[in-house]
């Protein structure tokens, strides 16, 4: 055997598990996922297993991972450029890292490797109350910082957005000249697009005159169903969409509850679905 072949390798890394549904377990699943993905600015306060409480910051100064504010108090961004594999290992090791850093500073994150989830840290218990931010002044908020430029560009770029209460993880925004609506809805991938293809089929997929579904967004194991409305039939705002949206989910709920194959019309529904869905994860 010669000296090559007898040469110890080194170990090859752990695998990164594969997830799907990055935050499932958590509490309001779809509201991380929308504070992730696409609303600019809101945060909510998370508790931890022990008792440690944190708030959530859908995007933090500079796409920062976290801070630690001086008072001691943790904030954690979501909307970060770094993945090492698992968002919920990546957020669960920003915490830590926020734990041995100095107050009045941001956090310095590296790769976790296969350390906690935040399922693992957060109470299954904890609340989540999602408040949106018409800016990001909260960023400064209880220091002695002015309003830089920086800021100010940051509040003017901001499209504005409001959460509705008739279902959790909706979100109405309004975008130039054109108003969404963004439902991340927390059920199994396939059975939200089997229901919304029976609801299609039989027309009733829209919130109403001046509405229209036009696609649906993928992210992190869920689906997420895109409305445009017409400002000149539907005001603007999430009052008016409150009523809509209810009644839709109950049609949804009922879609998904029916158990019979779908007939030719709904499965030509549901490739056209599919043929109009964006991946963001």
């Amino acid at each position: 055997m010669g000296k090559k072949s007898r040469r110890t390798k080194a170990p090859k890394p752990a695998r990164m598990p594969f997830v799907a549904r990055t935050f499932e377990g958590l509490p309001h699943e779809g509201d991380w996922i929308a504070l992730r993905e696409f609303v600019p600015s809101a945060t909510a306060t998370v508790t931890l297993t022990d008792g440690e409480r944190v708030r959530v910051c859908s995007l933090l100064p500079g796409g920062g991972a976290g801070i630690r504010r001086p008072d001691g108090e943790i904030w954690l961004g979501l909307q970060v450029l770094h993945n090492y594999g698992d968002v919920s290992r990546d957020l669960a090791g920003a915490i830590e890292a926020a734990r041995e850093t100095e107050p009045g500073n941001p956090v310095r994150l590296t790769d976790p490797g296969l350390g906690d989830r935040l399922q693992q840290i957060v109470d299954p218990a904890s609340s989540f109350d999602v408040e949106v931010h018409d800016g990001f002044d909260f960023w400064v908020e209880g220091t002695d910082a002015e309003g830089s430029d920086a800021l100010a560009a940051a509040n003017e770029s901001i499209a504005p957005t409001e959460r509705l209460t008739s279902v959790e993880a909706a979100y109405w925004v309004r975008m130039g000249d054109k108003r969404y609506l963004r439902w991340v809805v927390t059920q199994s991938e396939a059975t939200v697009l089997d229901g919304f293809a029976r609801l299609a089929a039989a027309g009733e997929e829209t919130l109403g005159e001046g509405t229209k579904l036009i696609g649906m967004f993928r992210a992190h194991g869920l689906l997420v169903p895109v409305w445009e409305m017409d400002p000149a039939v539907v005001d603007d705002g999430a009052a008016a969409l409150e009523e809509p949206v209810a009644a839709l989910a109950q049609r949804l709920e009922a879609a998904i509850a029916d158990d019979a194959p779908l007939t030719q019309e709904q499965r030509n529904a549901r490739a056209n679905l599919t043929s109009r869905q964006l991946t963001i994860r």
